[in-house]
């Protein structure tokens, strides 16, 4: 009896402790499920979080992507319209050039367009301006006979007078001729343009166009 009593505990025991087996199996089993769980999950946070930091910096390098094509875009756009206003302007000069050269190879003056005194209205054409530019100099109009000889002798008022010898040219005889463009570009086809400068040349020499007259009569020149 105390073997068979021995026997039964055990199996009994075996049952117990097989039975403890099985639940210490099933409850570890159940924690690696449960860790393999938030494993899972802690790698799902950890991608979803890359994931938003790769959206940020692309969403960051496409805005300074974007601005930077806005800042060549508008430093190309301001380059494009100093060319067109510096391709205008040369283009404007351009034609303000043509047109003088074919106004010079028309032969025509450049009209006078002063004020002329009434003291002046007897004579016309180059002499009528060399009077009123004469008055307007400052100098007196009893001088004029004096101007009007000299510069009838030097080239008849005629501003596209030439001297093949010397070179001398226009109204004044300025040699060379180019010393006029101190007083304007327009110094071969515009009378007046001659005369100011005539009347400076004089003034500076000679006091009066009296004085340059009457050098001219004792030597020849002025």
């Amino acid at each position: 009896m105390a073997s068979v009593g021995l026997l039964v505990l055990g199996l009994t025991g075996g049952v117990y402790l097989g039975q403890n087996r099985e639940v210490q199996q099933q409850s570890a089993e159940s924690q690696l499920v449960s860790q393999a769980q938030a494993d899972e999950w802690r790698l799902l946070k950890d991608r979803a979080a890359e994931h938003a930091a790769a959206r940020s910096f692309r969403t960051v390098a496409e805005n300074a992507a974007a601005e930077k094509a806005a800042s060549e875009a508008k430093t190309a756009a301001s380059k494009a319209r100093t060319l067109e206003k510096k391709a205008i302007e040369e283009a404007a000069a351009a034609k303000a050039a043509a047109e003088k050269k074919k106004a010079e190879e028309s032969g025509g003056p450049v009209e006078f367009t002063g004020d002329i005194p009434s003291s002046c209205n007897e004579y016309s054409g180059s002499r009528k301006t060399g009077c009123a530019l004469m008055v307007s100099a400052g100098f007196s109009i009893d001088q004029f006979p004096c101007l009007d000889k000299l510069w009838k002798k030097e080239s008849g008022w005629n501003y596209k007078a030439t001297n093949s010898s010397s070179g001398a040219y226009g109204i004044p005889q300025a040699l060379p001729g180019s010393k006029m463009a101190s007083e304007g570009s327009d110094w071969k086809t515009n009378p007046a343009t001659q005369i100011k400068w005539g009347l400076g040349y004089i003034e500076g020499r000679y006091d009066t166009p009296c004085g340059a007259w009457n050098h001219s009569q004792n030597v020849g020149w002025y």
